[in-house]
């Protein structure tokens, strides 16, 4: 039974209202699990109304490739671990991109296309030529964000002489295609169109590779902005109300979480995603000689500080993800605060590959959520701090965002984490951070490294702070 155009409506308009309540349910970590389920309900209510329309036919296909994606998508879910949740979402990003692609040129070989006349025709054509730049762009923009993430592809920024005028060009050369496309008779712009992928394809891998690995969390944001607008243009050439509206939301809120980001990093917003200056703030120069030396303590001694220290900050990074040591923390973190220590959480925005890694972490172990604070919020609080512990983070802690202008991360703000009275840093070794950065905090005075897996040093601290 077909769902009148009323009803279809109606439904479509009760599932923006849902997806606008997820998204504001999202807002915090208190109401982000009801913003899901809102953004759940929503979903399901856009499906049924979108396969029952009137004019959809082959349900029986529809409903069949419907459960085995389904099916997929839950495996995959319950199969992925939270260390590979960015590279996840960057891929899924792309297959919102190909579907765009895939969308514009069935639109554009629909005979009811080419039945259109005037300003419609033309107005319809720009959608599907737009919407399949987009498309490629965020298709193979995500797939290299995928490879940068899952470490195969350099998190170094590739980047050459002329590469911004070179994009200039191609964009230009789109822009001339898309006039031919326009004034081109019946499926007579094809190959404009198939140029313009290749060219659009192109740029969405040139983008990507050359921005550094420090400035990927902005890029994965931002691909999700491009998602949305994507899908936004797919809802235009659909004539789909609902995927313009949710298109519009994906798109508008990715692109503001993308520059709140920047501006945390103190990044330009333009400059990094289009890479002027591979993403980074260096001035260029020669780099601040490291000075001093490295020392270690052992896991006795580490617990020796944390049982004299008032207040305790951990700086939780990815290489606590990698190591799964959120559980085992909380439990340290609640023996000492039995113990009337003071001990809160500081979250860099961009600490992990993802924005809010670390915050989806720490809740996933049940860490409460007042004891969890924003760099801003607890940076002045350093000086006063007693024990700063490093857990796996290593370029939201390093003092040359501040202090080396040759650095490529230099003026980013960071967790001021030298400041304290005593720095442990818990690493396995002495690698550079995802940005490829040495990190002087390592040789400062105050500094300890315990070296080791983050979870087993965790476990042994919390033996030697019960005994």
């Amino acid at each position: 039974m077909f769902i009148v155009k009323e009803i279809q409506t109606a439904a479509y308009l009760f599932a923006s209202i849902l997806f606008i309540l997820s998204l504001s349910g999202l807002s915090s970590q208190e109401s982000a699990k009801r913003g899901v389920l809102y953004g759940i309900v929503g979903m399901i209510v856009a499906i049924i109304a979108t396969v029952l329309g009137q004019g959809v036919e082959g349900h029986i296909y529809i409903i069949g490739a419907i459960a085995i994606a389904s099916i997929i998508g839950i495996l995959l879910a319950r199969k992925v671990e939270m260390t590979a949740m960015p590279q996840l979402v960057a891929i899924l990003h792309s297959f919102v991109g190909l579907a765009a692609v895939l969308v514009g040129f069935g639109s554009y070989l629909d005979p009811a296309t080419q039945a259109l006349t005037g300003a419609e025709h033309t107005i319809h054509l720009v959608e599907v030529f737009v919407g399949i730049f987009i498309g490629a762009i965020t298709f193979t923009g995500s797939i290299i964000a995928w490879g940068k993430l899952d470490g195969k592809v350099p998190s170094k920024p590739w980047s050459f002489k002329g590469l911004q005028m070179m994009n200039l060009i191609l964009l230009l050369v789109c822009v001339a295609l898309g006039v031919l496309f326009c004034n081109a008779h019946g499926t007579g712009g094809m190959l404009y169109l198939l140029i313009m992928t290749a060219i659009a394809s192109f740029i969405g891998v040139v983008l990507v590779m050359a921005i550094g690995g420090g400035d990927m969390p902005v890029v994965v944001s931002m691909l999700n902005s491009y998602s949305g607008w994507a899908a936004s243009a797919a809802g235009f050439m659909l004539g789909n109300d609902l995927l313009i509206v949710t298109g519009a939301l994906v798109g508008s809120s990715g692109a503001i979480l993308s520059m709140h980001m920047c501006h945390a990093m103190n990044r330009s917003f333009f400059s990094v995603i289009f890479a002027s200056g591979g993403g980074g703030s260096s001035q260029g120069g020669e780099k601040k000689a490291i000075e001093g030396e490295v020392t270690a303590l052992n896991h006795e001694e580490v617990a020796t500080l944390l049982k004299e220290a008032k207040s305790v900050v951990i700086v939780p990074g990815y290489g606590m993800a990698v190591a799964k040591a959120q559980y085992p923390i909380f439990d340290m973190v609640q023996t000492l605060r039995k113990a009337n220590k003071n001990v809160r959480f500081a979250i860099h925005p961009v600490a992990g590959r993802l924005p809010g890694h670390m915050n989806v972490l720490l809740a996933e172990a049940n860490v409460p959520y007042d004891i969890v604070l924003e760099m801003d919020e607890i940076n002045d609080d350093m000086p006063d701090t007693d024990v700063v512990m490093v857990i796996g983070a290593n370029d939201v802690v390093n003092p040359s965002a501040q202090d080396d202008p040759a650095s490529s991360i230099y003026g980013m703000p960071v967790i001021e984490a030298w400041k304290a009275e005593k720095v442990i840093i818990m690493k396995r070794s002495m690698s550079a951070g995802y940005s490829g950065e040495d990190n002087p905090l390592f040789y400062k005075p105050n500094s300890e490294m315990l070296y080791g897996d983050a979870k087993a040093s965790v476990e042994k601290l919390l033996g030697f702070l019960k005994a």
